[in-house]
């Protein structure tokens, strides 16, 4: 089972302090507890580590994502497709035409009960999006993407 398939993104993970790597897993496993069908897409960008969950091995399927930024530190828990989901109670950021996001500051605030809703829905959403079910593919982790050139902190040394 693609969860206890964590070496590549622990390895992604060294350059963050032990506080982020330790909440990004923790976001992690609550997703895959709830879909350990689902396929894990790993992106090692130059700004920012993020990875996210889909039915297929296409990021256009995506209904949920992690994302960690390389400089901010910041940990958002997002949706691909967040504009097309409800968010009654308005906990989701971002302006833009498709993607919004919870800023997760520790886990002990983090809504679970309420994002649990929200991917329920965005996983819905997500299966709408597949148009061919020979793309569908279970329980699988894959690196997409790793850049060569990351941004980081001055004073980190990685």
């Amino acid at each position: 089972m693609a969860q206890e398939d964590v070496a590549d993104l622990k390895k992604f993970l060294k350059p963050f302090p032990a506080d982020v790597q330790e909440t990004v897993l923790w976001l992690r496993d609550f997703v895959w507890n709830i879909y350990p069908k689902s396929n894990e897409l790993i992106y090692d960008n130059y700004n920012a580590l993020a990875f996210g969950w889909s039915p297929t091995d296409r990021v256009g399927h995506v209904f949920c994502n992690i994302a960690v930024g390389r400089t901010s530190r910041n940990i958002q828990f997002g949706f691909y497709w967040g504009t097309q989901i409800a968010d009654p109670e308005k906990k989701l950021i971002g302006n833009g035409n498709q993607y919004r996001y919870f800023l997760v500051k520790n886990r002990n605030e983090f809504p679970k009960q309420y994002m649990k809703k929200l991917l329920k829905e965005a996983f819905v959403n997500s299966m709408l999006k597949v148009k061919d079910q020979k793309q569908i593919m279970e329980g699988k982790t894959m690196v997409k993407s790793i850049s060569a050139v990351k941004r980081i902190k001055k004073n980190n040394k990685s």
